[in-house]
This record gives C-alpha cells, sequence and structure tokens, in this order.
C-alpha cells in the first residue's frame, strides 16, 4: 500500500506530500526528499496515512532517505554560506547603487543554487548584480522580488498582541483583508492600530469577520428607526459582544439598549 507524508521545508511553511515508500516515519523527523530543484531538507509534520486518505492529482516524488549526521552537517555549511552570500550582496548592491532591500538569501541542499529575495517599489535591473554573485560564488543565481506580507512570513517578528506574527507562525496562505472588515469589528480605522509589522491590514482581522457578520444579521441596520422603551431613535451604533444597539432618540439623547429589549419592543408593536 502506498502512503503518503507531510513534509515542510519552512517553518510555517508550505506542507508538499511525498510519497514514503517503506519507510516507518514520525511527526519530527529529519528527511532527505526529491523535489524539481533537487535533494530537499525537510520536516515531518503529517505522519503516513494511506494514499486514498489524500487523494492528489500530481505525482508524488519520493522520499530519498532519513537526514543522517553528514545532511546536519551541509545543512550547517549552506546556512554558512547564506551568510556570507548575504553579506557579499549587501556590499555590491550599496556599490552599483540599486534601490532594493534584500533581506534573506536560500541555498539549495547541495549548494548549487542560491535564491536572493528582495522587496522594491518598483522593477530591478539586477543583471550586473547577478554577474558579479556568479562570479564571487560560481553557481547558478537567481533573484526573487517578493511583496511586503511574504517578506515578513520570510523574516518573522512580534506583533502588537505580544506574540509572534501570524503569517510566520502558522499561516501558510494569505487570504485578501479589506478595511470593511475593521468596520465590521467596530475597530479602530487609525492605519497604526489595524496594520501589522508589514505595513499592511492585519491577518488576525479575518479571523473573526464571519462570526460579527453572522451575529449582525439579527441587529438593526446603522441609520434605521426603531422603537426603545425609552421612545423612538435612529440606531447610530452596535456592540455585537455585549449584544447591545447605541440609539440616538428624538430629543437628541443617546442610550445604550439591549437588543433583546429591542425585539421585545417590536414584538410588541406588532401586536398592538
Amino acid at each position: 500500500m502506498k502512503k503518503v507524508v507531510g513534509v515542510r521545508f519552512k517553518p510555517a511553511g508550505k506542507i508538499y506530500d511525498f510519497d514514503c515508500g517503506a519507510f516507518v516515519l514520525h511527526r519530527g523527523d529529519y528527511v532527505i526528499v526529491e523535489t524539481e530543484k533537487g535533494l530537499g531538507f525537510g520536516t515531518v509534520v503529517m505522519p503516513p496515512v494511506p494514499r486514498e486518505d489524500r487523494p492528489s492529482n500530481k505525482p508524488l516524488k519520493k522520499m530519498f532517505r532519513l537526514a543522517s549526521e553528514a545532511d546536519f552537517h551541509q545543512r550547517e555549511k549552506n546556512l554558512e554560506l547564506e551568510k556570507t552570500a548575504h553579506t557579499y550582496c549587501l556590499k555590491c548592491i550599496k556599490e552599483i547603487g540599486l534601490k532594493m532591500n534584500l533581506f534573506s538569501v536560500e541555498s539549495t541542499f547541495d549548494a548549487s543554487r542560491l535564491t536572493f529575495f528582495f522587496t522594491s517599489e518598483g522593477r530591478v535591473d539586477f543583471r550586473k548584480l547577478v554577474k558579479m554573485l556568479v562570479k564571487e560564488f560560481h553557481i547558478r543565481i537567481e533573484m526573487r522580488q517578493v511583496g511586503v506580507r511574504n517578506q515578513a512570513k520570510m523574516c518573522g517578528g512580534i506583533g502588537r498582541c505580544g506574540l509572534e506574527i501570524c503569517c510566520a507562525a502558522f499561516i501558510e496562505k494569505f487570504e485578501p483583508i479589506s478595511i470593511r472588515m475593521a468596520k465590521e469589528q467596530n475597530l479602530s480605522l487609525n492605519p497604526t492600530k489595524i496594520s501589522g509589522q508589514c505595513g499592511r491590514l492585519m491577518c488576525c482581522l479575518t479571523y473573526e469577520n464571519k462570526t460579527y457578520q453572522s451575529l449582525k444579521e439579527k441587529f438593526p441596520k446603522i441609520g434605521k428607526t426603531i422603537t426603545t422603551p425609552s421612545g423612538k431613535g435612529k440606531v447610530i451604533g452596535h456592540n455585537v459582544i455585549c449584544n447591545r444597539i447605541t440609539v440616538r432618540l428624538e430629543n437628541n439623547t443617546e442610550i445604550e439598549a439591549e437588543l433583546n429589549h429591542i425585539q421585545a419592543e417590536a414584538e410588541k408593536n406588532k401586536n398592538a
């Protein structure tokens, strides 16, 4: 019976399925697998299951072997190469005068290719930079321009909540986020309070958005005229968590009323 194992190459990175063959694997094992770019060093995050339980339309690459001591030494050598390449590339960028922000360098497991990740406001002509890097390291060089959200995910950091930022901790795929989500949750629209380290809207705005939308379905819309125990007034705000509504009465007095009291008043008027 063919079995599939889930392997991750980076913390909070995408999980890739591999054919584990006859290997007996457990969560946390380090393995060497076949990838499109050659052999890769990864960690088992989903133990083997029958292929029928995780069907895939794509043919699966095979797991090569369990990682050995020599593989760990190779990984350490790769990390040193990445540090050296990062320092040298920064020096070259300054020398050429390119407007780009280099933030990470990654090496393939066999050290046959270096990928340089950077952000920039526009397109960058890095042909001269690539020539300098090839001349220095004598391996294949790849330059990859990414967005600021990807930069935050790769670099990591601490969020305003005091915890590790979500994208670096567990988010595998970015979801669309809009300012409307902040409005739905009655949050401050001050950009400094709802923006993450990347400068974009915080990913956590999506977590409770559907719950707020569901709870608000039973609330009267903002601007609607309703009858309260204190008289008629216009709805000017919702407090979804406390199940209360802010109403401006006809005498310009603002009150906060329980939603169930408003609903009971509406039912009483309907039956009157």
